[in-house]
């Protein structure tokens, strides 16, 4: 169906806030958003789901009308609180909708972090009390308008509904060049990075196009991938994993290879890993101001300087790079320094189509990870 067909039945509803995290399997209504909304539609991006569902609370407040909440199923954990807290009609009573992207649908191939929250998608919601109607390429104008009668009936009533997306719903839309003004690529940042890696020490990287291009270059430039652990989902934790190995294995220097995005979304986590203050971590920030992996989309933060957030959060030493001679600088002094440091590096909205995937399972890469570092895994 074309994307403009689920915005004009959300827009009858009455709805003119929808609020949002991107997901790949809704890029063709993100975009839509983001460049060809109507004029009267606000559209907020804000660093999490659960955030989303509470401006929906906002919006509600402050105009009696309900706001639609978009997002990737693996968004469903940080929204339960204000759905079940908050929305819900045991609490203020507030409706909303949600239209979320069906990762991980069984049946269909996805990457590994996506198969266990696809199973439970639907289950979800029930358990939340919110009915749930489901889309996909086939669902007619006559099929979609029910739905939407379904959705009116129970936004009418202070309730929730929830519309899940199945891949490849919408019509592909017009391919855009997104990019940012800076000029150094992620992929050379990485590289440069591990050029500085020593044999023992322990890389942690986001999810994601990062942690793609840290597989492939670690097995160019370190000989393996074995040292490196790869978060390929939790966005937003790899840095709090970081800073768990920082404290247990204190002979190691740790590495966190981050994004904006990611760093974003669980904001907190910096003031908690400065008050740990692990003199053995690096965390890197790979900064494009974008969501690159889900369609390119900015953040809710573009040009937010992380340096400056890490800085007030009580980082000890803290750094920014835009080329590689600044960042290989800054990788040797924070490797010198011994003390807890934060890279902050501008790069570029870019990445090689045909990057690879991770050919390991996730619990193979767990085991091969502990193994590298000396340590038992079952």
């Amino acid at each position: 169906m074309k994307v403009e067909s689920l915005i004009n039945q959300i827009e009858n509803l009455g709805i003119n806030s929808i609020i949002g995290v991107p997901d790949s399997t809704l890029k063709e209504l993100c975009d839509c958003l983001n460049y060809d909304k109507p004029d009267h539609i606000n559209h907020y991006v804000p660093v999490n789901e659960g955030a989303a569902a509470a401006m929906a609370a906002g919006v509600y407040l402050g105009t009696g009308k309900p706001a639609c909440v978009y997002m990737q199923n693996s968004g469903i954990g940080n929204a339960v609180n204000p759905i079940a807290s908050l929305l819900n009609e045991e609490v203020y009573d507030i409706p909303a909708l949600f239209v979320v992207g069906w990762r991980g649908e069984p049946g269909i191939a996805d990457e590994p972090q996506h198969k266990f929250q696809g199973i439970i998608t639907e289950d979800l919601f029930k358990l939340l009390g919110i009915k749930h109607e489901i889309i996909d390429a086939d669902t007619n104008p006559k099929e979609l308008e029910s739905i939407f009668i379904k959705a009116k009936n129970e936004l009418n009533n202070n309730k929730q509904f929830t519309i899940i997306v199945k891949k490849n719903t919408f019509e592909k839309g017009e391919s855009r060049n997104i990019t940012n003004d800076y000029k150094l690529i992620r992929e050379d940042a990485i590289k440069e990075i591990l050029k500085q890696v020593e044999p023992d020490d322990m890389i942690v990287s986001t999810t994601g196009k990062i942690s793609r291009e840290v597989y492939e270059q670690s097995d160019l430039i370190l000989g393996s991938h074995q040292q490196n652990f790869l978060t390929v989902g939790a966005m937003g934790h790899a840095s709090s994993i970081a800073l768990a190995l920082s404290k247990e294995c204190k002979d190691k220097r740790v590495y966190c290879i981050d994004g904006d995005g990611a760093v974003l979304m669980h904001m907190g986590t910096l003031a908690f890993i400065a008050k740990q203050n692990p003199e053995n971590l690096i965390h890197i920030v790979l900064n494009n101001d974008a969501h690159e992996s889900v369609g390119g989309m900015p953040t809710g933060a573009v040009g937010l300087k992380i340096a400056d957030l890490a800085l007030a959060s009580g980082y000890p030493k803290v750094y920014s790079a835009a080329n590689i001679e600044e960042l290989s600088a800054a990788l040797k002094e924070a490797k010198a320094s011994n003390r807890l440091s934060l890279i902050e590096v501008k790069v570029g909205l870019y990445s090689r189509e045909d990057l690879i995937r991770p050919k390991e399972s996730a619990q193979e890469n767990k085991k091969a990870f502990m193994k590298y570092h000396g340590l038992e895994a079952n």
